[in-house]
């Protein structure tokens, strides 16, 4: 569709530039899982963050919080204070999807060992397939 249409806005243009793939991949990141879920409990800090989610670089935690945040997804409130006090707080949007996160990590928890089974299994045939062939 073109700019030039006047029934369309700038504001259509982007949502629909915004695929629902893209949207998928930004919730269900790694990463940003951990961290929704964290704050869709109430505001929560950096370093709370930092060790709630495992495995995350200060870094990476830095950056899928400002990914978060520029979607709508989080909110950052700094308090004036020495040294500042930072929080995250879920926006209604996220905490929307909180309830689809939670069944969606417990759904992995559940099944995490079929998988590794059914991965061990597939890479012993392929190894097997490779040795005959």
């Amino acid at each position: 569709m073109s700019l030039c249409n006047s029934d369309v806005t700038v504001q259509d243009e982007r949502a629909r530039a915004c695929t629902v793939s893209e949207v998928l991949g930004r919730v269900g990141s790694k990463w940003s899982i951990g961290i929704l879920v964290e704050a869709a409990n109430g505001p929560v800090r950096f370093t709370e963050l930092e060790r709630a989610v495992r495995g995350i670089s200060r870094r990476m935690l830095t950056l899928t919080l400002r990914n978060l945040e520029r979607d709508g997804l989080l909110t950052r409130t700094v308090y004036p204070t020495v040294p500042p006090k930072v929080e995250y707080t879920a926006t209604e949007m996220a905490r929307e999807l909180y309830g689809t996160l939670v069944q969606l990590t417990s759904w992995a928890e559940r099944h995490r060992t079929a998988i590794a089974q059914a991965q061990d299994v597939y890479d012993q045939t392929r190894n097997a397939d490779s040795v005959a062939g």
